[in-house]
């Protein structure tokens, strides 16, 4: 057992039966989607993975212990209080020592995944290389990430807000997999395409497996990408997501907002720009990304 680390009862059991299990980041209760939606998002989610033969680990830091698996107090808490952190890599130590409360974003949640032994993770989307990073130097510890920690991340592409030309760059410089789930598209959260395509497609959950596992038995460093685009009857109109995302940067930059300041204002000033309609694809992408992770689990555990 890890020092730092708490395991919930039911991971715990799903670990020691060598059942399958799917993390879920906590950045979405705590700073993504405004309350009560957070709070049932999150349970949404757990469901989901059950309903589709595997166990959910939500990850969060509750008093300074890392946690696996959360009760609904611990979701409440991290739906409602105003005093949670979003911790990242590097904020991981510090939170730790002063026993504070943190939400995890797809890096941190990956690394306390790994550490329990966990290897699929579901989100909306990864972090990336933000626009104007050329001055800003701005990307988010997410790639990184991706580059060092064997978990396999579901996601429905990068978060629309980034340079995605430039994300797809540096993952393919620090030799991340990315694999588009039945696309030949690398999506862009809201929408199914971004204006850029993915190396391989692969039709199957099977495909999907044999392939992280392939990964897995050759030792390579890293993480894999599987882009799982929006529903098609979920997608937002290309055009209004995209002026709605212009005019929030416009705005984060008149408020010089920098860092993890930036990403949770521009999807809350997003929301209010498309009155709602984002906030409401937004559940629909990391729901169906909840399916595919847990059957990608399943069918991991059926290969061993």
């Amino acid at each position: 057992m890890h020092p730092y680390l708490e395991i919930s009862p039911e991971v715990q059991k799903a670990l020691d039966n060598n059942q399958a299990i799917v993390a879920l980041e906590s950045t979405l209760v705590a700073h993504g989607m405004p309350y009560p939606k957070n709070i049932e998002t999150a349970q949404k989610l757990e469901n989901i993975v059950r309903e589709n033969g595997a166990i959910p680990a939500t990850i969060a830091i509750i008093n300074g212990r890392l946690k696996v698996g959360l009760n609904k107090d611990e979701l409440q808490l991290l739906g409602t209080s105003k005093e949670v952190l979003k911790v990242s890599r590097r904020d991981i130590p510090m939170v730790i020592a002063k026993k504070l409360n943190g939400s995890t974003t797809v890096a941190s949640t990956m690394i306390i995944a790994s550490i329990a032994g966990i290897k699929v993770f579901a989100t909306g989307g990864i972090g990336g290389v933000h626009r104007g990073a050329q001055k800003s130097f701005d990307v988010s510890a997410d790639l990184m990430e991706l580059a060092n920690t064997r978990v396999a991340v579901v996601c429905a592409g990068c978060k629309s807000v980034l340079d995605i030309g430039l994300t797809l760059e540096y993952l393919e410089t620090h030799g991340v997999a990315i694999v588009g789930y039945k696309t030949k598209n690398f999506p862009a959260f809201f929408t199914r395409k971004s204006g850029f395509k993915v190396d391989f497609s692969m039709e199957s959950i099977q495909e999907l497996a044999t392939t992280f596992q392939a990964k897995l038995d050759l030792k390579l460093k890293g993480g894999m990408i599987i882009a799982n685009p929006i529903p098609k009857e979920f997608e937002m109109p290309y055009e209004i997501i995209q002026e709605a995302i212009d005019d929030a940067i416009e705005e984060s930059e008149e408020r010089g907002l920098i860092g993890k300041e930036v990403t949770p204002f521009l999807l809350k000033r997003i929301d209010e720009l498309t009155e709602g309609t984002s906030l409401y694809s937004n559940q629909k992408l990391v729901y169906n990304n909840a399916l595919v992770a847990a059957q990608l689990a399943v069918e991991l555990k059926s290969l061993k």
